[in-house]
């Protein structure tokens, strides 16, 4: 991963259709899972991502799941009381104005790293590890996933839906995405 960042340092990280990745809203109803696809939008905005969840109306426990650009993720979950956010790599704010957003919602600041240092060094998580814990998740497997560092963000997306019983219909959903 980190030499695919060191490509993507001088790309823009404003355009939805520069990057790669997904994001979805994932809903808990009825004992049922759903999952939907977000728009490209997501990956790039942090109040687009709340608004579309924020959208979906449902009675039941729902949150977002972001892949943004194959480098991390974001799981949000949007609550009366203000959302709820765990971002993968804390890193990734030096590069991707998502990623800033989250750790500024979190009051937590960029970190103070050169660009071109960004290879050496370890990502760590910020955010909220307990998410997910009311579900099924709990904050010790969540942060077992996180430091699974030498996975793509797809690949840790994926270990939470196995963990929380919705694999099938993530893979519907990112099957019909085009890629």
């Amino acid at each position: 991963m980190g030499a695919q960042r060191a490509e993507n340092n001088s790309a823009s990280t404003d355009r939805a259709e520069d990057l790669e990745g997904f994001g979805v809203a994932v809903v808990h109803e009825d004992g049922r899972w759903k999952v939907k696809a977000l728009t490209s939008a997501a990956l790039t905005s942090l109040s687009v991502a709340e608004e579309e969840l924020r959208a979906l109306r449902s009675a039941g426990a729902f949150f977002g799941l972001l892949d943004v650009d194959d480098e991390f993720f974001i799981v949000l979950r949007p609550a009366p009381s203000g959302t709820r956010l765990l971002l993968s790599d804390a890193t990734a704010a030096i590069d991707y104005d998502i990623a800033a957003d989250v750790l500024e919602a979190l009051n937590v600041e960029v970190p103070d790293i050169d660009p071109d240092e960004l290879d050496d060094v370890e990502p760590w998580e910020e955010g909220d590890l307990s998410l997910l814990a009311d579900l099924g998740l709990p904050e010790p497997v969540l942060a077992v996933i996180t430091s699974e560092t030498d996975l793509y963000p797809d690949e840790q997306l994926g270990m939470i839906a196995q963990r929380l019983g919705f694999t099938t219909e993530l893979t519907g959903v990112l099957d019909k995405l085009p890629r």
